[in-house]
């Protein structure tokens, strides 16, 4: 049937406008003999909400700076290695995202060597940041952030390992600014150097369900510091410093001074773990960083090997049991949970809300990383396990 002139001319409007919109996004295969054979060639022709799909392989020297408003990258039939062999974009980071909202899915970076000697697997500047299932390995930083109050990281089921010995020190596994919010759940960290294992400056921080443990040969100092206070939510981690960490303070809270007007550290369920032969400083708050005091909740937490807990730290506290290691199950390869004959099983306290936020634990960690859900027991156990291991 013969359409009117006006009709086609409206529809080939429409589709122009459409093409210039979402809908146009595209899918951009990355990889050898695919029509970007690197990553920078992607990172050049994209434009916002294009897909980048990385094949499985090993990238090298691939370094690239993202300035789109919003994308989506992933990796594809395997993991694919961002091998950065000591080369950075703009002397920060292997991959640079400006400022948008991105997401980076299964992509492993490693070997980042800047001049200032903070060499980023990711430095994120402004805007939205999410990242799964990643690997961060031998980078002088795993995830460098920006200082914007309104940006948002989120990171979930990824691992960041192997600080680099080779020059300077106090290499952060992850470092996080004075950002709006940082969230990260699932994920392992393990084997430092000098610095710490996660930093976090942010107004508003999540951690929860992860793995902290700095291995038996890792050098970090802390291995989880809020140097700037604000809002710190750490449910149902194990958390521990190894026989040779530089610090014996494993959780550290305030020691650089109040950024943010809200100030509260709630430690709720997590296994706190030292090795260190001298005595450890489980939870340091400095106190006189903060006017008003900094709230502070530590709830059900287990402390595990010889040191302090409640040490210079006033606020609620209730349900912390101390144990030895053998009270575990096998700490060499990464079982911490409470065997099911432990006189400590059911032991801990009800959990209240604090500021609307329910504290209570919905996961537990799942080597090597992720969590899985769990229902909420009928009494609870101190420390980040619920669930009982039917071999014990």
């Amino acid at each position: 049937m013969r359409g009117h002139p006006w009709r086609a001319r409206a529809l080939g409007a429409a589709l122009a406008l459409a093409a210039s919109g979402p809908l146009a996004a595209a899918t951009l295969a990355v990889g050898p003999g695919l029509v970007y054979p690197r990553v920078a060639d992607a990172a050049a022709a994209a434009r916002d909400g294009d897909e980048i799909e990385i094949a499985a392989g090993t990238y090298a020297a691939d370094v690239a700076v993202w300035t789109q408003r919003r994308l989506v990258i992933r990796g594809v039939g395997g993991r694919p290695v961002m091998d950065a062999q000591g080369t950075v974009a703009e002397g920060k980071a292997i991959w640079v995202f400006r400022n948008g909202d991105y997401v980076v899915d299964n992509v492993e970076f490693r070997g980042a060597r800047a001049p200032d000697l903070n060499g980023a697997g990711i430095r994120f500047e402004q805007g939205r940041l999410r990242v799964r299932g990643c690997r961060f390995i031998d980078n002088e930083m795993g995830i460098l952030t920006s200082n914007d109050p309104e940006s948002a990281l989120e990171i979930q089921d990824s691992e960041f390992a192997h600080a680099p010995r080779d020059r300077g020190l106090r290499k952060h596994l992850l470092y996080v600014g004075r950002i709006g919010s940082f969230r990260i759940t699932g994920s392992h960290f393990h084997d430092g150097f000098e610095g710490h294992l996660v930093k976090s400056r942010a107004r508003t921080s999540e951690v929860r369900y992860n793995m902290l443990y700095d291995d038996l040969d890792g050098r970090a100092s802390y291995e989880l510091e809020f140097p700037n206070g604000g809002v710190a939510i750490v449910v149902g981690n194990v958390i521990g410093q190894s026989a040779t960490t530089t610090n014996p303070v494993v959780v550290d809270y305030g020691a650089e001074g109040a950024a943010w007007p809200d100030n509260a550290l709630h430690l709720v369920n997590n296994t706190l773990v030292s090795d260190f032969g001298h005595g450890a400083w489980f939870l340091r708050v400095h106190e006189s960083s903060f006017t008003p005091p900094a709230s502070v909740v530590a709830v059900n937490n287990l402390t595990v090997g010889l040191g302090v807990f409640t040490l210079g730290a006033r606020g609620t506290f209730a349900g912390n049991y101390p144990a030895v290691a053998s009270a575990l199950g096998d700490v060499a390869v990464l079982d911490f949970a409470l065997g099911k004959r432990s006189w400590l099983r059911g032991r801990g306290v009800g959990l209240p809300k604090r500021g609307g936020v329910d504290l209570a634990p919905t996961a537990e960690f799942n080597l090597p990383v992720g969590t899985r859900p769990i229902a909420r027991p009928r009494s609870w156990t101190p420390g980040a396990f619920q669930t009982l291991d039917p071999r014990r």
